[in-house]
């Protein structure tokens, strides 16, 4: 049977859930089962072989939901295959360079042995909630530099490691 896999993200304004949505989709075109999941609506992950975490950045820190998902869940994360990552930079340089995770998101990943992370570029268009980020599109600094292809890329990497391991079982 295909290794059942959770990707659960927080997120303010959806665009790290369409992140999200686009690792759980190739994750199932690799034949692998991906259910995705909002990070404060899991209860268990007992269920699944391998997570994946992802959050939006803001003001250098994780959304609230990932990071109580990551504590509540930390002895179980511990225990299977698991990858983080962020979304946040408005500007190109997630694609232009690896920009390692904010401190509390390092901190996990130590703690729980993660396989790996990577920060994508964000996304902040008009109609965000938030006062400040309201300012930062008002003042021209939003815009959508998400790269999928990229994200496609890594989700690819993700799959073809499980079902590797999957053979080997």
């Amino acid at each position: 049977m295909p290794t059942s896999v959770l990707v659960a993200y927080g997120t303010t304004n959806g665009s790290t859930a369409q992140i999200a949505e686009a690792v759980a989709d190739v994750l199932r075109k690799e034949g692998l089962i991906a259910d995705l999941l909002p990070a404060r609506s899991v209860v268990d992950v007992t269920p699944y072989g391998a997570v994946v975490v992802g959050s939006g950045l803001y003001a250098g820190r994780w959304h609230r939901d990932a990071r109580r998902f990551v504590s509540r869940h930390g002895r179980q994360l511990a225990e299977r295959p698991l990858w983080f990552f962020s979304s946040g930079p408005l500007d190109a340089s997630a694609s232009e360079r690896d920009i390692p995770p904010v401190r509390g998101v390092r901190r996990a990943v130590t703690r729980l042995d993660a396989r790996g992370h990577v920060t994508f570029g964000g996304c902040l268009e008009a109609g965000a909630k938030g006062r400040i980020a309201r300012s930062i599109v008002r003042n021209g600094k939003g815009g959508d530099f998400r790269n999928f292809p990229e994200i496609e890329e890594w989700a690819a990497r993700i799959a073809a490691e499980l079902l590797d391991e999957e053979k080997m079982d």
